[in-house]
Parts: structure tokens; C-alpha cells; sequence
């Protein structure tokens, strides 16, 4: 039964300093017998505004924070995503959000780039939000294999979009990772809940690994880091402060769940909704 584990951090706006602290939490993750660990949103850079990230872009394939997880990888002999890290490509002003898979060799197998860009005013508070100010949209879906079977990579506002998830099913996917920095007011609302959904609506396993506490400028995020199951279990979290949550994921339980609850075998495709919407027009 493999083993998974999700860290949650409090990053500021000093790179080394997060990494510092991200190393001994990945080895407490191998440490703990985990083959696949995932840090939260932008775990190596937490600026005060969402324009600072540019400064700390890294080129794709090299620089601090993606030198740091390949070696960690590497040494630990563990898989880890690599929350979100601001990757410029050549050609563009603003970084993608980055969330990158390395196997237990240290090589980068998989990358997404976070689709839902957090652009928002929060209601009932005096807080919002310009994440595109600093960061360009990706655009594809991104599952890939991994020890804990297919695996779908999503970035925390992406969880309030269904159809993303929806999207992984005809990829296989089994588990989802989900770096976060929930903001306090929209975590204590709908962070579980939404994090349960996804895992239900898609009989797939959640890794959601969350930022926590108060940051450089004033950010406070939610934290209460978690893995569900695929029923919608919380199988373990951690509420408040930094450290690691572990849990071992059932596949034969997910297997035999999906069997005898087919809802993933019982979707309509969108295409097929619409005829038999228009044969009724």
C-alpha cells in the first residue's frame, strides 16, 4: 500500500530560507516511508505582492528551487511534486505557476502549469487578489504516472473548477495532487469542503499540500493540509503550523469502489448532453 505525504509550509519572500526549511520536511516524509511528498504553492517563493514572483523566476529546467527538488529527489529516492515555482519561458514577461513532478531519480517527468489564475475581490472582506499581475495562465491538463498510480496535478484555485478534474478521467487518473495557499476567509468556508468533492466527484485519492500562517505584507493563508481518500474521507490532516501530514492510500479499496460505484462509467459526454438537449428543442 503505498504511502503519501503532504507538507505545509509558512514560505516568505527569501528563497534559501524556504528551502531550508522545505529539506528537513521532505526528509521527514522519506523518513516517515513516504514515496511521493507534495509542497504547497509557492513553497519557495511568497512575495508581499503577486508582481514580486517575477524577480525569482527561474528558466525551465534550472535554478534554485528546481536544482533543489531534483537533488532531493535524488538523494531521499522519493517522488515529489514541486508545489508551484515561478518558470519563465523564453519570450514572456510573466512566469506560468509551475508544479513539477520528479521521480525518485531526480528527473523532472511531468510539469503544469496552473490554468486558473487567482484574479479576485473576496466577499464580506477587504482583501483581493491580481495573481495574473505576476503570473501567465498554462494551458493543458497534466496527468503522468507516478508510485501512486496515474496522477492528475492541479494548483489551488483550480479546485473550484470541476471540469479540470472531469478532464483527468480519460487519462486514468487515480490521485491528485493539490498544492494550495488558501486565504483564510475562503479556507474557513470551503477549503474541505471542496477538496472532499473533487475526491468524490472523481473517486480519486487528494494530496493537498497548504501554506499556513501569516506571511510577508500581511497574507494570512488557511492551512489545514490534508489527504482524502477516494470516498471522501479525510484520512489525515494537519490544521495549523508547519510540518507533514502522511497517510497510506488504499488502491485495491479505490478499485473495488469504482467497480461496484461506476459514476466515472455512468458520465455523459458534454456532446452527448447537447444532442439530447437540442432533440428536445
Amino acid at each position: 500500500m503505498p504511502r503519501a505525504a503532504v507538507i505545509q509550509m509558512c514560505s516568505g519572500p527569501d528563497p534559501a530560507a524556504n528551502l531550508a526549511v522545505a529539506g528537513p520536511l521532505l526528509e521527514a516524509a522519506a523518513e516517515a516511508g513516504a514515496c511521493l511528498a507534495v509542497l504547497p504553492e509557492n513553497f519557495s517563493f511568497l512575495g508581499r505582492g503577486e508582481a514580486d514572483r517575477v524577480a525569482f523566476a527561474e528558466e525551465s529546467g534550472r535554478g534554485l528551487a528546481q536544482d533543489f527538488l531534483a537533488a532531493r529527489a535524488r538523494e531521499l529516492e522519493m517522488w515529489i511534486v514541486g508545489g508551484t515555482l515561478p518558470v519563465l519561458a523564453p519570450g514572456e514577461s510573466r512566469p506560468r505557476a509551475a508544479s513539477i513532478l520528479y521521480d525518485a531519480s531526480g528527473q523532472a517527468v511531468a510539469r503544469y502549469d496552473k490554468l486558473h489564475l487567482f484574479d479576485v475581490r473576496l466577499p464580506g472582506a477587504d482583501e483581493g487578489y491580481r495573481e495574473s499581475a505576476g503570473t501567465a495562465p498554462g494551458e493543458s491538463v497534466v496527468v503522468a504516472d507516478s508510485p501512486l498510480g496515474r496522477l492528475g496535478l492541479a494548483v489551488c484555485y483550480d479546485v473550484r473548477f470541476p471540469e479540470l478534474f472531469r478532464s483527468m478521467i480519460d487519462a486514468g487518473v487515480e490521485a491528485i495532487s493539490l498544492p494550495a495557499a488558501f486565504t483564510v476567509p475562503t479556507g474557513r468556508a470551503h477549503w474541505e469542503l471542496l477538496v472532499r468533492a473533487r475526491a468524490v466527484d472523481n473517486l480519486s485519492f487528494v494530496l493537498a499540500a497548504a501554506q499556513c500562517g501569516e506571511h510577508e505584507g500581511g497574507r494570512r493563508t488557511w492551512g489545514h493540509s490534508m489527504i482524502v481518500d477516494h470516498w471522501g474521507q479525510v484520512l489525515a490532516q494537519r490544521p495549523e503550523g508547519v510540518g507533514i501530514v502522511v497517510a497510506d492510500l488504499d488502491a485495491e479499496a479505490q478499485s473495488e469502489a469504482r467497480q461496484r460505484f461506476p459514476a466515472l462509467a455512468h458520465r455523459l459526454p458534454p456532446e452527448i448532453l447537447r444532442m439530447r438537449r437540442e432533440s428536445k428543442e
